[in-house]
């Protein structure tokens, strides 16, 4: 890309490569660097929003397994939910690392196309009879490629805003992914009532329809992956580097931290459908847990957007301090039998751990733009760029692994008690030790950190 006047020209290989790519330059920003900017964060946005919906595809698909005619226990459905988490978790760094190597538009390519596995597996054992319960357990484990996704877009797209824009960037490409999982949601229950192909399982459940939804946008967004989206050159990250960035306390106290924001988001996603049958057996309407999610997602790019302005170490804390108070209001709600207060609570829970995601994402850039200096060079800028992106994914995966924690807590809960109610205390202990962590490492006078 090179600038002409008032003017950018993008100048593309065969491969889309852009070489000059100076996003915090205010007048190549403006001459047409911003217009590059947001057409790969649109496309972007598309295909990590169809990854997310088929990385949660199996929890809601397993609520209706057993009206299906398929005998499995609630712990194993449990283990169903929880497992495409725990493989999401393991796929982000290769998928952040492969950005760096590859280029983010090729990536997106090769992720986007892979979603196709998991789909074909799930068609195949919804469609036939008897289908034991390893198939279905092989296409909960591919369903996690999804979850690589997201760490190998925030990773690319992180590159490509200046840095006073990150946040309100990174919020709204992390948002478009995690309304994939409210959409999911509220389809599912939608399509799988519609006989159009093959026959039902059960009485009047087509399941099929479920993975058979997303094959063509997911074939579609690997082509517009293809058609409009670049490679930024200083994306190339030598994995060197990226490792370095690994060695920063910074790297492993964000990780932890996004345990209790995307964790508690993604974990809840993928558990509330069941969450609500076990704890509320008479409540019909399986399509209200949708809910959760959709406003856990808008939520997101207000955490960045509040960052942007106020810090993300205080949005952080505060989220953390009204998850905790959301945590109680869930256990009342249980107690007292009200439906009401136990959903209300867990909106709270949702719209804080979204916001959290936000801010806790916005403060990685922000540290290691802090660690360059007051007034740092072009090569040290792109240096803190590079470590912020490895970060990105380091602290990506291993958040996802709450994603795992939450539902396997909530089945071993109800396994060993009968109740969802050890498991909560649990996860408020974790929101209080969150909180305490962003307190002395961000916050604390005098070495708070401005982030």
């Amino acid at each position: 890309m090179t600038t002409t006047g008032t003017t950018v020209t993008t100048t593309r290989t065969g491969r889309r490569w852009i070489g000059d790519w100076r996003p915090d330059d205010p007048d190549f920003w403006r001459a047409g660097g911003r217009a590059v900017a947001r057409r790969n964060l649109v496309f972007s946005i598309f295909s990590e929003h169809l990854a997310f919906s088929v990385w949660l595809l199996m929890s809601v698909v397993a609520v209706s397994l057993p009206a299906a005619g398929f005998a499995f226990s609630v712990d194993q459905l449990f283990w169903l939910v929880a497992v495409p988490n725990l493989v999401g978790g393991f796929t982000r760094i290769p998928y952040t690392v492969a950005v760096a190597r590859f280029g983010g538009r090729q990536w997106t390519i090769v992720s986007s196309a892979l979603l196709l596995i998991p789909l074909t597996l799930m068609i195949h054992a919804l469609t036939t009879p008897g289908t034991p319960y390893w198939v279905f357990m092989a296409a909960a484990v591919t369903a996690g490629l999804g979850g690589g996704n997201f760490a190998s877009s925030m990773a690319s797209i992180s590159y490509f805003f200046p840095e006073r824009g990150k946040g309100l960037a990174l919020g709204l490409n992390a948002a478009g992914g995690n309304v994939g999982v409210a959409v999911v949601q509220f389809a599912v229950p939608a399509v799988i009532g519609v006989g159009v192909i093959g026959a039902a399982q059960g009485e009047g459940l087509w399941l099929h329809n479920a993975p058979l939804l997303w094959v063509l946008p997911v074939v579609a967004a690997t082509v517009c992956a293809w058609a409009f989206m670049d490679n930024l050159s200083v994306a190339r990250t030598p994995l060197r580097r990226q490792i370095e960035a690994l060695r920063s306390r910074h790297a492993w106290i964000i990780a932890v931290l996004y345990i209790g924001t995307f964790g508690s988001f993604i974990g809840y996603s993928a558990a509330f459908p069941l969450v609500i049958k076990a704890a509320f057996p008479d409540m019909a309407a399986m399509w209200i847990a949708a809910v959760g999610p959709l406003v856990g997602s808008a939520a997101r790019p207000v955490g960045g957007w509040l960052s942007d302005r106020i810090g993300g170490a205080r949005v952080t804390s505060a989220s953390f301090a009204f998850m905790g108070l959301g945590t109680v209001a869930a256990m009342f709600g249980i107690a007292a039998g009200s439906f009401a207060l136990f959903f209300g609570a867990f909106l709270v829970l949702f719209v804080f751990s979204g916001v959290g995601n936000g801010s806790t994402f916005r403060m990685i850039p922000a540290v290691f733009r802090a660690e360059a200096g007051s007034a740092p060079t072009e090569e040290a800028l792109a240096r803190s760029r590079g470590r912020a992106a490895a970060v990105i994914g380091f602290a990506s995966a291993v958040g996802a692994v709450g994603g795992f924690l939450i539902p396997r807590g909530f089945g071993s809960s109800l396994a060993a008690t009968g109740s969802i109610d050890t498991a909560l205390w649990v996860f408020l202990a974790g929101y209080a030790c969150c909180l305490a962590l962003t307190w002395w490492s961000y916050q604390r006078a005098p070495r708070a950190i401005p982030v």
